[in-house]
């Protein structure tokens, strides 16, 4: 099976032929620019002076005014051949040995994954790059999050590295941390700060894994904790244990599923939209709620819709539909099974016999997983090829670039959290790690 970034290149080349001859097209992807080298991207938006996501599931959300930009990429990594960045990786990679460790995302492209020493979702590369503590370099091919994670639980003086500074994440985004103490400040008028009888506060902070380190932070500083989508239930329990309701950031729909399958009724889930008093909420709801959620959500798995899913059932009687709890609510509950990204490679590998899989997560690892695994039929939900805008803002010629560099003695694209936002956002961590499911 070809890469994502193969089909992309023969679609869009398709496109364009057929749409010469006046003929309809047929197989499509959402943007006719991934076709492009991220490179452009970095470009339109330097001459633009306005950040953008680019083309992908995140091009339709405005990015704020201080998302990181990419500076321009030399003109030899942007020329050369695949083949040369291919020898030119390899051949950097064997020079630094063990100096540098690479982390690939499981939504990263397949041409930035195989050269990647560990693959996983960003708790495990997080995790991963702690086995590698002789390492100088750290070289995180995932999004700007991960990247903090990966600086705030690593050694001081390991360099943490993301090939490109524009591959950030929209969802992140939409939680930040002046809206964030504003909401907090007016929870804390509304509710007191007093605890109850039973000792609990009145709310807990808890903030997705996909979230800035400032977040992570002011979970660390304000009693809360860090959740991922496989241990989010474990986390809601410990936060309920302390607090009388959760304060949920940022993406709604983990905190909405993850509540609902623990019995709490949709009308204690108020959403908290930053851009209005009170979230827009009236006081009694706030009051009566036991977990708040901001609103936010991830571009990627907005797309999945039940008539995907109905379709999918309609063509292949029997299939087996998983999601990622990022999805809509209404997907969720129409899926068999939601899980995590470990959660989702867990279930097709445990499955014995010939079994068709639908998936609703993002592209590039559902293809990967049809490669794995050929004995089973697998597909993404999603007709239309869309990746992840951000990660696929990460490329070989960038990868190259930041290797050769290390080589030449120069650590280029270093992420780094300050001390005084590293050392809560470790306290809030770890209570996440401590969290097992």
């Amino acid at each position: 099976m070809s890469s994502v970034n193969t089909a992309i290149q023969l679609i869009t080349r398709e496109q364009a032929e057929q749409r010469a001859a006046g003929i309809a097209t047929g197989a499509a992807t959402c943007s006719p620019a991934l076709a492009r080298g991220p490179w452009d991207y970095d470009l339109a938006e330097a001459l633009a002076g306005v950040p953008a996501y680019g083309p992908g599931a995140s091009s339709a959300d405005v990015a704020p005014a201080a998302t990181p930009r990419q500076g321009q990429l030399p003109e030899e990594y942007k020329k050369a051949s695949d083949a040369e960045l291919d020898a030119r990786i390899r051949a950097a990679k064997a020079a630094l040995g063990d100096k540098a460790v690479i982390l690939g995302h499981f939504y990263q492209r397949d041409e930035v994954i195989e050269y990647a020493d560990f693959v996983g979702d960003s708790f495990q590369l997080a995790n991963a790059a702690l086995t590698r503590p002789d390492a100088e370099a750290i070289i995180f091919c995932g999004v700007h999050f991960m990247a903090e994670t990966a600086d705030i639980l690593s050694k001081p003086d390991q360099a943490v590295i993301l090939p490109n500074l524009a591959a950030g994440c929209s969802m992140a985004d939409m939680a930040d941390i002046d809206s964030v103490t504003e909401c907090w400040e007016q929870l804390e008028e509304l509710y007191g700060t007093e605890p109850d009888a039973d000792g609990r506060v009145p709310v807990i902070p808890v903030t997705y894994m996909n979230s800035s380190a400032a977040l992570k932070g002011f979970c660390g500083e304000h009693g809360g904790i860090v959740c991922t989508s496989s241990n989010a239930a474990t986390v809601l329990e410990w936060a309920f244990q302390r607090g009388q309701r959760v304060l949920f950031f940022p993406d709604q729909h983990l905190g909405r599923n993850t509540a609902k399958a623990m019995g709490v009724p949709m009308e204690q889930m108020p959403m908290w939209n930053p851009r209005k008093d009170l979230g827009g909420n009236d006081e009694q709801a706030l009051l009566d709620s036991r977990v708040i959620l901001w609103h936010g959500f991830c571009s990627v798995h907005k797309r999945f819709n039940v008539g995907q899913i109905e379709k999918a059932r309609a063509e292949f009687p029997g299939v087996n539909v998983i999601v990622h709890p990022e999805c809509p609510m209404e997907v969720v509950d129409a899926a068999d099974s939601a899980g995590s990204t470990d959660f989702i490679r867990k279930a097709i590998a445990a499955a014995t016999e010939p079994t068709t899989f639908a998936i609703g997560t993002e592209i590039n690892m559902v293809n990967r997983l049809a490669a794995e695994y050929p004995q089973h039929t697998i597909f993404c939900l999603d007709p239309v090829i869309c990746p992840c805008s951000t990660m696929y803002r990460i490329h070989p010629g960038y990868l190259a670039w930041v290797l050769e560099a290390l080589v030449n003695g120069e650590t280029l694209n270093r992420i780094t959290v300050d001390d005084d936002v590293a050392a809560p956002a470790r306290v809030a961590l770890e209570r996440m790690l401590a969290a097992r499911p």
